[in-house]
């Protein structure tokens, strides 16, 4: 991978080795190898009417980057200005952009819940990212994500190269892999495709049941082997399946086995205002005081 685009995808990020440094001060004195082992890079938000107002301490636990599923969704838009409806009420981007735990925000751009649905708009969904892209936000802007997710069941997912060429950089996507094709198949298929300067977040699927962390960590794997270290992220599911349908946050002694698995690397949490409730946090973070143990 070039400098260039090694660059590209840290355009203001604080070396790791300092926030390592931090994390182990704040944590009081844990050793800095055990801190860069389980700390959590960012959270996820995925905006709704029903969570329009995210509250959080993930910073207690390392987060710095917010990474926020999309601005507009099921052509509903949380900014103002999108040229389509806007939400009854926007979130509070101002109060957002002080929080600690979003320093740097990956802003998402147009998507659809419904996943078909968001794959057959994909074209329109592009332009509408265009639009949204261009908009002013009082947010600490670092990066982008287009929020139609994609694994290798779908066919027609390398024409998306086109769109992601007409949007701006830092690029983010993220990937799954629904049918277990594999971690090397993936890689290998990503990049036949992708656009050398976009990211990938890839979806763990531990939340889901579909691998333990331990497989999807040898998806992470290859896809650094072939996309580069710098183009590969990691979404860790916090929820798991509850009895009756739907799913809760996932208990600390669940996550932390999870967290610990991939190491040092960029790990966000999926997402923080619906399942990482700040009870959680405080036994996160006594586990990582703990060097990682669960607490």
């Amino acid at each position: 991978m070039s400098s260039a685009v090694e660059s590209s995808f840290f355009p203001s990020a604080r070396p790791f080795l300092a926030r390592c440094l931090l994390l182990s001060a704040l944590l009081g004195g844990v050793s800095m190898l055990t801190a860069c082992a389980s700390t959590i890079s960012g959270v996820v938000w995925q905006p709704e009417n029903a969570v329009i107002d995210p509250k959080g301490k993930w910073d207690q636990i390392g987060a710095r980057q917010l990474l926020v599923q999309w601005t507009a969704v099921d052509n509903l838009a949380f900014v103002s200005g999108a040229g389509i409806p806007t939400a009854p009420k926007l979130p509070d981007w101002k109060r957002i952009a002080a929080e600690p735990w979003a320093k740097e925000v990956i802003l998402g751009l147009a998507g659809n819940f419904d996943e078909t649905k968001a794959r057959a708009n994909v074209e329109q969904l592009g332009a509408l990212s265009e639009r949204l892209a261009k908009l002013p936000t009082p947010l600490n802007v670092v990066g982008w994500y287009f929020p139609v997710e994609i694994d290798p069941t779908w066919g027609d997912a390398p024409k998306l190269a086109t769109i992601l060429n007409k949007l701006p950089r830092p690029l983010w996507i993220s990937v799954y892999d629904s049918a277990n094709v594999g971690p090397d198949d993936v890689a290998k298929w990503l990049e036949l495709w992708l656009p050398k300067d976009v990211g990938v977040f890839f979806q763990d699927g531990v939340g889901v049941h579909a691998r333990e962390a331990s497989v999807a960590l040898d998806y992470v794997t290859a896809m650094e082997k072939r996309l580069g270290k710098n183009r590969v992220r990691v979404i860790v599911e916090a929820f798991r399946p509850q009895v009756g349908g739907g799913f809760r946050a996932a208990t600390a002694a669940e996550l932390m086995p999870q967290l610990n698995t991939y190491g040092a690397r960029q790990v966000y949490l999926f997402d923080g205002p619906h399942y990482v409730p700040d009870a959680l946090v405080d036994e996160l973070k006594a586990g990582l005081a703990k060097g990682g143990k669960q607490p």
